[in-house]
């Protein structure tokens, strides 16, 4: 059961740490792309979306996904708790709840992953609508 301690600790909460910067790291290269785009070097609006919404999905994915993966290190050490209570034959509250508070990180974590991810997500989207629009007034379409 150690094992699963160490997957709930080390493995789930390491998931969401490395995704978390894997988003932050797309949304600030996409910031600095928003900020730099030459619409001329763009023969066409599909072209121009491509590049604007390229890698953006993932933002996406990491901000609908952390709070499921946090809920799954959530279940497991609740799972860890139990059973950890059943083979030493005692219900001491003190193991109960140490255990149930360290299995509810790893939801705090997804949500702490989830939350700015979906502000970066509608940031950035709203930006690519603006330069959208933007395109569109400077290209007649």
């Amino acid at each position: 059961m150690d094992a699963l301690k160490t997957v709930v600790d080390v493995g789930v909460i390491g998931l969401l740490s490395a995704l978390s910067l894997w988003a932050v790291a797309i949304a600030v290269e996409r910031w600095l792309f928003f900020r730099r785009v030459d619409m001329s070097a763009f023969p066409n609006l599909q072209l121009f979306e491509i590049a604007l919404t390229r890698r953006l999905v993932v933002i996406g994915t990491v901000a609908a996904n952390a709070p499921y993966i946090g809920l799954l290190g959530t279940v497991l050490g609740i799972m860890l708790t139990f059973h950890t209570m059943g083979t030493s034959g005692t219900m001491a509250v003190n193991t109960i709840m140490i255990g149930l508070s360290l299995a509810l990180k790893a939801t705090a974590v997804g949500l702490l992953v989830a939350i700015p991810c979906v502000v970066l997500n509608n940031a950035l989207r709203r930006r690519v609508s603006e330069l959208v629009t933007l395109y569109k007034v400077r290209h007649g379409t």
